[in-house]
């Protein structure tokens, strides 16, 4: 048996592995920004990690985004609640509790609020100083890559945000690091891009009995 065109092989793909250059984070940027500019709509599952204080709370449920700045949380787990926002106005509704707080949406200051510009606004490199691959983070997914950036006009509460971005150029998981150690965590999975989804899930219907209340900021969820 020869082994020499195995050999030379070999040393080939070694060859082009080490000439290979490492991801660059404006390149995966781009990549990001014209996947989700150009989708209409997006259902994702979400599983939500809080951990701070020495607490750690998990939640799951359903996110639904429509273009034009249009979201939709809608947690299960462990107990029902919703964050809504159609555009212009920000609602946080439990209802165990029977009552839906109401906000002006240009006045809420919650971790969700910026995903509502994904489609059609996306631009990572203007959400984010500093945009870098984080070599030093491994994702949960061996294939993926990590970013990580400090958002915009939020560094009074938020130090750093990693994305992790799969090969199809998908934000598969987000990690917001606070200036007071807790960290909050967003897993997406079984994602649908262009869904039907009407504009009415996006607007909160109540039931008798339940209190609005108007505020000029709707707590974190």
């Amino acid at each position: 048996m020869n082994l020499f065109p195995a050999l030379a092989l070999a040393l080939s793909l070694a060859a082009a592995a080490v000439a290979a250059p490492p991801p660059d984070a404006k390149t995966i940027a781009d990549a990001v920004d014209r996947r989700y500019n150009g989708l209409r709509s997006l259902r994702a599952e979400f599983t939500e990690i809080y951990r701070g204080a020495g607490l750690e709370r998990i939640e799951s449920g359903t996110l639904w985004l429509k273009r034009p700045g249009k979201m939709r949380w809608e947690y299960r787990q462990p107990r029902e609640k919703l964050f809504l926002a159609d555009g212009k106005v920000a609602w946080f509704y439990v209802p165990s509790e029977r009552q839906a707080r109401k906000a002006p949406l240009k006045k809420v200051d919650d971790l969700r609020s910026p995903l509502r510009y994904l489609l059609g606004r996306a631009k990572l490199a203007k959400e984010f100083d500093d945009l870098a691959v984080a070599a030093d983070v491994p994702p949960l997914t061996r294939e993926n890559v990590m970013l990580r950036g400090a958002p915009r006009g939020m560094a009074d509460r938020v130090t750093s945000v990693l994305l992790e971005i799969t090969p199809e150029n998908r934000i598969a998981r987000l990690v917001i690091e606070e200036v007071d150690g807790a960290t909050t965590e967003f897993r997406f999975a079984d994602t649908a891009e262009n869904v039907v989804v009407s504009d009415d899930q996006f607007r909160l219907s109540l039931p008798p009995g339940v209190e609005v209340v108007e505020s000029a900021e709707v707590p974190v969820p």
